[in-house]
């Protein structure tokens, strides 16, 4: 009979914090297929946050805590509005909700990915005695992980040089493991991305880009390709994943649609809009030669992974430019441009566009510099530090 090794999960918030976790849930699944014990999982999140949906995807059994945002500077005079209110109430419920669900699941080991939904869970397991596993994925450790570091056992970090910015103590903890990365980003097919786009294999010849902005899109590259859609479209094809906006806010894919429609039907079929790439995820970057998109840990993780020379345009602010920090090592490496948030317009992306798919020789060699930054073993990696706990 097998025994049985429970796992508890937490991060939540942006995917950057989901898909590590689930990443790690998948290698650590494998590594117990052939042996004397099974691990059980069990995910705790924001019912709310994009975590409850991509959690029951994996088949990970998932329950919802509550969670307030934490603030990295308390400001007094605008600190006392409706939801920092509400926010100051939700961390110690959710730390009392945590509590019982943590002893309710008697886990043998937690991880944590960060977000603040990661928090009440990781304090309940240290209050528990449970040993904690905490993971950034970014240069720059979040305010999340800052909270969570000083219950971990283990600080499991992408890059060594966040240990910097941690105590002398703390520093002592720190294993560096890289960011896990999906699987199914390295099963991709041309093929299929080519069909289910609806591009003309007449157009094989040309270069394919790949417009991504997140699950909610990024409103300013979106806008930035729609001023320019009719000059790309006579040197590349695109893939445009545009986001879908809060209900009521005007809606890109409507706006990047109209245009779409008011081109020749040749450059129409250059061109495939979407609000969401999914599973299919692996055949879009299978034929993608150039990435334009924000500078999130798991974005600039994957096209590292894959080789994928990118222009990235950071999201700003974030907690301390983290963005900015995660593209510039790109950059330092020679496998990316950044066009600052602040200097986007189609134009100035257009001159990028065209400078780097006029030399082939430059885009290979990016792709072979972001090579360098990947670690592809990152997943089964962490997973070992999250066994180590327990086996």
């Amino acid at each position: 009979m097998s025994r049985e090794i429970r796992i508890l999960v937490t991060g939540g918030g942006t995917g950057g914090h989901v898909t590590p976790a689930i990443a790690v849930v998948r290698a650590i699944r494998e590594q117990a297929q052939n042996t004397d014990w099974k691990p059980v999982f069990r995910y705790l999140g924001n019912k709310r946050g994009i975590e409850s949906k991509l959690a029951v995807e994996a088949d990970i059994e998932f329950e919802g805590v509550e969670s307030g945002k934490l603030r990295r500077a308390f400001n007094l005079r605008g600190y006392f509005t409706s939801e920092n209110i509400a926010d100051a109430f939700r961390i110690p419920v959710g730390i009392v909700q945590a509590l019982w669900k943590v002893w309710q699941f008697h886990p043998h080991v937690v991880l944590s990915t960060g977000g603040y939904v990661s928090v009440p869970p990781v304090i309940a397991a240290w209050l528990l005695r449970v040993p904690v596993i905490t993971h950034e994925q970014t240069v720059q450790m979040g305010l999340a992980n800052r909270i969570t570091a000083r219950f971990a056992r283990t600080i499991a970090l992408t890059f060594e040089g966040a240990a910097q910015e941690l105590s002398p103590r703390l520093r002592r903890k720190t294993r560096v493991t890289g960011n896990p990365v999906r699987s199914i980003i390295f099963k991709g097919d041309r093929e299929k991305a080519i069909a289910r786009s609806g591009f003309d294999p007449i157009d094989n010849h040309l270069p394919t880009l790949y417009v991504t902005g997140g699950a909610q899109g990024a409103r300013i590259i979106n806008r930035a390709i729609e001023a320019v859609l009719g000059e790309l479209l006579p040197l590349c094809r695109i893939m445009h994943q545009c986001g879908q906006q809060p209900a009521g806010d005007e809606q890109d894919y409507d706006r990047l649609a109209k245009v779409e429609s008011s081109l020749p039907e040749q450059l129409r079929h250059r061109y495939w809009l979407t609000r969401f790439v999914g599973d299919e995820i692996g055949d879009v970057f299978a034929l993608t030669d150039l990435v334009i998109s924000r500078a999130g840990a798991g974005t600039v993780t994957e096209v590292s992974a894959l080789g994928k020379p990118t222009i990235f345009i950071p999201l700003v602010p974030t907690g301390g430019d983290e963005q900015t920090r995660n593209a510039k090592r790109s950059v330092e490496a020679g496998a990316a441009v950044i066009i600052p948030q602040a200097e986007l317009n189609g134009v100035r992306l257009l001159d990028e566009i065209k400078k780097l798919l006029k030399n082939t020789e430059q885009l290979e060699t990016m792709g072979k510099a972001a090579r360098t930054l990947a670690r592809p073993n990152a997943a089964h990696d962490l997973a070992q530090v999250v066994l180590q706990a327990v086996l």
